[in-house]
């Protein structure tokens, strides 16, 4: 049992949701990206997805395909992340969780990056180019050393595939709320809650909503129907405009209304 299984388990114990923040490595400088990761944790974080920038994101919405171009313009690289990750997890104790594609991996080499990983004391990792189908280029070395590979399912994916998805993982199942990519959105459409309801009932493993959740109305209504929620595009704006004031007054605003740990 690793960070991620043990902190839902834990979750599920005290009848909690999570609150998963997503921040981009490298947006602000690689030097800024300790200190986020502890404020996250003092906020009250659950987990925290670290996003590798990338050049060609096939999920991401303007907020954080811009925070990927100002990491990359930085110079920012997967081995430093990595890095420094490794140095992050002396002072961090929450689950540290990788959102990388699949090319970044390919060019540093699925081996090594498993190994490297796995020693900085990363806990799992999403890989949203990644098909189920095709999982086995990295599936088993992750498995292997304890990783979770967090699997996603959208409102598109067919019954049938979705309970398949959610039988290989331990960790969570990353349910994707909209038909398209990240971003703020003001409102859902009814079909979300219904679909939540379906993917909750099927799923061996916690559901975790993501994708345009940025306010505290959106946090209750949603985790009526999943164990929690993954918060992007709304963190990354808050640390571009270096409102570290807002962003905990969020945060501490959705545990208090959805009783997040």
């Amino acid at each position: 049992m690793n960070r991620i299984e043990k902190a839902f388990s834990l979750l599920k114990e005290n009848n909690k949701k999570a609150f998963v923040p997503y921040i981009m490595a490298g947006d602000g400088g690689l030097e800024v990206l300790v200190d986020r990761l502890v404020l996250l944790e003092r906020f009250g974080a659950t987990a925290i997805e670290v996003g590798v920038p990338f050049s060609d994101p096939v999920a991401d919405g303007p907020t954080i395909q811009q925070a990927g171009l100002r990491a990359l313009e930085n110079g920012t690289t997967l081995k430093e992340i990595i890095s420094v990750l490794e140095k992050a997890r002396e002072v961090v104790t929450i689950p540290i969780i990788l959102m990388t594609y699949l090319n970044p991996i390919y060019a540093y080499g699925i081996n090594e990056f498993v190994k490297d990983i796995r020693q900085a004391g990363v806990d799992g990792c999403i890989i949203p180019d990644l098909p189920i189908e095709e999982e086995e280029m990295i599936a088993p070395q992750l498995e292997e050393v304890q990783l979770e590979l967090i699997r996603l399912v959208t409102l598109t994916t067919p019954l049938e595939r979705i309970k398949t998805i959610a039988s290989k993982g331990r960790g969570f199942l990353y349910m994707v709320t909209v038909k398209g990519i990240t971003g703020e959105r003001k409102e859902y459409d009814e079909q979300l809650y219904q679909f939540l309801q379906l993917v909750k009932q099927v799923s061996p493993i916690p559901v975790m909503a993501g994708f345009g959740i940025s306010n505290k109305h959106q946090i209750s209504e949603i985790t009526a129907y999943c164990d929690g929620v993954i918060v992007g595009s709304k963190v990354v704006d808050l640390f571009e405009q270096d409102d570290l004031g807002e962003l905990e007054n969020l945060m501490s605003i959705f545990k208090q209304e959805s009783n997040i740990m």
